[in-house]
This record gives structure tokens, C-alpha cells and sequence, in this order.
């Protein structure tokens, strides 16, 4: 052995970031599995790696005993007094084995079990890397697919990207550059696996964060999402400073931003409301676009019975009950939906109770970004 293995070990730590000492460690239990294989012993022996000196050294160890049962393994107190009279029993001996031709055989046999040991140690630390960046949002780029999932390279890992977390309706290709959320990071025998989604509602979070500098800063908070994957979402946001919009931050100018988000999603829809711990005013900004007039609140039940304008009765429900579902996601209050003429009818609105202050008609500027995407829900 000579300065080439020290160069070797360098150039591993430097390029794959294993440390020495698990590159040391690897070669010398390669190097004990050799000497087994090579020389048909089984005795318990220790390898003795000098990089300085560039020598291999093996030991044969020996437990002291009284009576010697194994002689592979043990020796009596008598014969190890013999090599040196401070042995007592317990004592571990030890003494140098090594073939005269071990340097060579050994380099060829450990050879391949080092590189195991290698491959298992740089597996290990991209599980370390990954593992960190559960509930993060990576870019990837599309390498593979097949029948249950595609395969999105995040680098030096590939992640698996299952049927269930890709969004209905797209279309994915070899070399196309996509965001995808990392759900969960597993070790398994042939290295960390990584599983990667599209419809989770942390990619919407993890987008608006990097969209959105007063979210990334803490200034406004998301508060809750509800989403239909590759269809529509709400998300609501609160403001800390009271002097900041947290939608209109979120919308951008022009409706920069959140196009930004629906762009990233293939024009997924996306229902930005101001989030408010009074249940009332919640659930009418819950059910924008649609205008609402009364909000009737039942504590224990968790639920609400909201009013709103005959013709807008099918915009609050939206199409399937969409909107309507996706407020009740949002908030956690139940939502049933009445118009007003019906409401009427039963006598319960207006309601004495209510405190509901309904909004302006006038729309403010962001939400005449958005005025287009709902037309259909009142078909």
C-alpha cells in the first residue's frame, strides 16, 4: 500500500463527502472479511490500517481463559503468561497473522465490498439531505415514466412522483422542469427513497411563500387551505401589521402574483380571502365571489346558515357544490346555503340576531383580476 490510497481516500471525502473515518472503518472490515474469505479462517481477528506508514497488519484475538474450549478463539492463561506474564484472565491477546501475500489478494477481494461500503455511506447522506426537506417544495425534472409513476431527478436522487399525487388532467414529458412538494423521505435497502407530490396543499403554501415576500417575512400569515387539485383552491390570510392587505399583498399588482401560482398549477383557480376570527365575517369572505347578505351561526352544532342574493345562489354553491365545499374545507364550519327569497319563506332572515354587516358592491382592485374565472360557476 502507498500514498495512492491516502490520495484515493482525499479525493472520496472531497468529491462524496464521506468523511475519512467511515472510509477508514469500511476498508478495514473489508479488508477482515478478505483475510476470512482468502485464508478459510474463522478466528476473531483485527485489521491494522497505518496510513502513514502505508502497511496492512493483521491480528488474530484471543480471549484468556482457563479452560481453552475453541482454540480459534480463546487461549489459556498458561500460554498467554508465555507471551507475556502480565496476561490475566479476560485479557484479550493478540498476535500478527498476516500472510506474506495479503496485501495483494486483499486489495482485489476488499475492493468491492469497500465500494458497497462507500455506495451505503453517500446514500446515507442524501437521506440526510432529503429527509431535512420534508414539507419543502423542490424543482425536478421529469426523467421517467411508467404505469403507477413518474420520475422526477431532484439531483442526486430520484423521486417518485405516484398517480395519486399528480394533478388530474396534466401532462407530464421527458426533461419538463416542474415544482413538486416532498410528502415523505423513507431509507430503504437500495437507498432513500423520496416521494414527491403535486396536489398537496403545502405546494400552494411553499408557492405563495416564494411569491409572496410578507408571507416569506411573517407579515401576513396562511392561515388555512382547502384545494381540489388541478380545479380550484381557497386560502385564507391574516395580517399582523393592520397597515398591510393580506390579500391584495398576496393578489400582487395586476394580479401578478398569485398568476404567478396559477401558471405554476396550469391555471388552477385560486380564491384568496382574509381570514377572521369571528366565524361570521370568515364564511362570507369563505364564499367570495359571491356576495353574501346574512351569516346565522349555530356554536354547537359548528354550522352556519348563510343568505345571499337570489341571483347569486348558484355562484355561492358553485359548480358540483365546489365553492360551497371548499369554503366548509376552509373555515370547518358546516355551510348551508340559502337565497334570499327562501330564506324569506322560512322566516329566517332577516334574522333579529344577525350583526352581519353585508360587504360593498364595489369591488376593490383584485378581485376584478379573478372576475373571468367564475363565470362558469354560475352556469
Amino acid at each position: 500500500m502507498s500514498s495512492d490510497l491516502l490520495d484515493a481516500l482525499t479525493a472520496l471525502e472531497e468529491q462524496k463527502g464521506i468523511s475519512r473515518d467511515v472510509l477508514i472503518e469500511a476498508i478495514e472490515a473489508a479488508l477482515v472479511t478478505a483475510y476470512k474469505r482468502n485464508f478459510n479462517q474463522a478466528q476473531n481477528v483485527r485489521v491494522d490500517l497505518n496510513l502513514d506508514k502505508g502497511s496492512i497488519r493483521v491480528f488474530s484475538r484471543k480471549d484468556v481463559v482457563e479452560e481453552v474450549e475453541d482454540d480459534r478463539l480463546e487461549i489459556s492463561l498458561e500460554d498467554a503468561k508465555v507471551i507475556n506474564p502480565a496476561y490475566q484472565l479476560a485479557d484479550i491477546v493478540e498476535q500478527e497473522v498476516t500472510p506474506r501475500n495479503f496485501g495483494r489478494i486483499a486489495a482485489q477481494t476488499a475492493k468491492q465490498v469497500v465500494t458497497q461500503r462507500v455506495r451505503e455511506a453517500e446514500r446515507g447522506l442524501i437521506y440526510e439531505q432529503y429527509v431535512d426537506r420534508e414539507d419543502d417544495i423542490v424543482t425536478g425534472v421529469v426523467e421517467r415514466l411508467d404505469a403507477r409513476n413518474i420520475y422526477v431527478g431532484l439531483g442526486k436522487v430520484e423521486a417518485a412522483l405516484p398517480q395519486n399525487e399528480q394533478i388530474q388532467g396534466e401532462t407530464y414529458h421527458p426533461h419538463d422542469r416542474i415544482k413538486v412538494y416532498i410528502t415523505k423521505v423513507e431509507r430503504t435497502t437500495r437507498g432513500p427513497q423520496v416521494i414527491v407530490s403535486r396536489t398537496h396543499p403545502g405546494l400552494l403554501r411553499r408557492l405563495f411563500e416564494m411569491e409572496v415576500p410578507e408571507i416569506y417575512e411573517g407579515i401576513v400569515e396562511i392561515k388555512s387551505i382547502a384545494r381540489e387539485a388541478g380545479d380550484r383552491s381557497k386560502i385564507s390570510v391574516y395580517a399582523h401589521n393592520e397597515e398591510v392587505d393580506p390579500v391584495g399583498s398576496c393578489v400582487g399588482a395586476k394580479g401578478a402574483r398569485v398568476q404567478t401560482i396559477v401558471n405554476e398549477l396550469n391555471g388552477e383557480k385560486i380564491d384568496i380571502v382574509e381570514w377572521s376570527e369571528d366565524p361570521v365575517v370568515f364564511v362570507a369572505n369563505a364564499l367570495s365571489p359571491s356576495k353574501v347578505l346574512d351569516v346565522q351561526v349555530n356554536e354547537e352544532e359548528k354550522s352556519t346558515t348563510v343568505v345571499v342574493p337570489d341571483y347569486q345562489l348558484s355562484l355561492a354553491i358553485g359548480k358540483r357544490g365546489q365553492n360551497a365545499r371548499l369554503a366548509a374545507k376552509l373555515t370547518g364550519w358546516k355551510i348551508d346555503i340559502k337565497s334570499e327569497t327562501d330564506a324569506r319563506e322560512l322566516g329566517i332572515y332577516p334574522s333579529a340576531t344577525s350583526t352581519f354587516v353585508p360587504a360593498d358592491d364595489e369591488e376593490s382592485d383584485y378581485e376584478d383580476v379573478a372576475v373571468d374565472l367564475y363565470q362558469d360557476d354560475e352556469e
